[in-house]
């Protein structure tokens, strides 16, 4: 993945794409802090500041992320939602996230509050970039069901007690992330980070429980090809 020799330069940047390419893929794959990815570099014979990778991470993380939907497989009818506090700078906001039955990111949404306006602006987001499903699947906050009634009427709405376990298990990697990064400074860079390091793992945390040896190498040989491809279609 790490090529020094590349000649693909983006215009005004030092470093080639392959080097750019790299530090964001290793601060999203794995639980790192941006002084981790300087050192990793630092092996390979690169020497850039954390600084500089964090410009990196916050500029190019969210084009990694917009070519990742671009190409991901349209999702499966039946959806589940759920939400989360995050405390930034001791305020409490509220992280919306929705999975299809894949178990693939659809969209996350940091937001000020938890009632019936937020649960639109999510739905609207969602809704716009996907169309409709067949069943949504959330816990007992009303503000989903308020919500989905102005907006999706027709849909079928499953809010039972203990079956929206997917949604909230989706929740553990940007918990790991956010005790890393010592919390998030800001709603705007929760949501640009979140937005990329969720669609990075839809394509490098493909359910190793369920694949075998064989299509699982496929799969990560797959993954590896994808980044190489958005790698060079980076721009300045």
């Amino acid at each position: 993945m790490l090529n020094l020799n590349d000649l693909s330069r983006l215009k005004g940047y030092r470093f080639p794409r392959t080097v750019i390419g790299y530090a964001v893929w290793a601060y999203h794959r794995f639980a790192l802090s941006l002084r981790d990815v300087e050192d990793l570099l630092a092996e390979r014979g690169v020497a850039v500041s954390y600084e500089t990778i964090r410009v990196w991470v916050a500029k190019f993380g969210t084009q990694f992320a917009a070519k990742i939907r671009r190409d991901r497989p349209w999702p499966a009818d039946k959806w589940h939602l759920d939400e989360v506090v995050l405390k930034i700078n001791g305020t409490k906001h509220w992280l919306w996230r929705a999975i299809d039955a894949k178990g693939d990111v659809l969209d996350i949404l940091v937001q000020s509050c938890r009632d019936t306006a937020a649960a639109k602006q999510f739905m609207r987001k969602l809704f716009k970039r996907w169309g409709l499903p067949r069943v949504m699947v959330t816990d007992k906050l009303g503000s989903y069901a308020a919500a989905k009634a102005k907006l999706a009427p027709g849909v079928e709405h499953r809010r039972h007690k203990g079956i929206n376990n997917a949604a909230e298990a989706s929740h553990r990697h940007t918990r790991r992330r956010e005790k890393v990064m010592g919390g998030f400074k800001s709603p705007r860079q929760a949501q640009r980070f979140l937005s990329a390091h969720d669609q990075t793992d839809a394509i490098f945390r493909p359910r190793r429980h369920r694949l075998s040896a064989r299509s699982y190498h496929h799969a990560r040989q797959d993954a590896f090809a994808l980044w190489a491809d958005y790698t060079t279609e980076l721009s300045a």
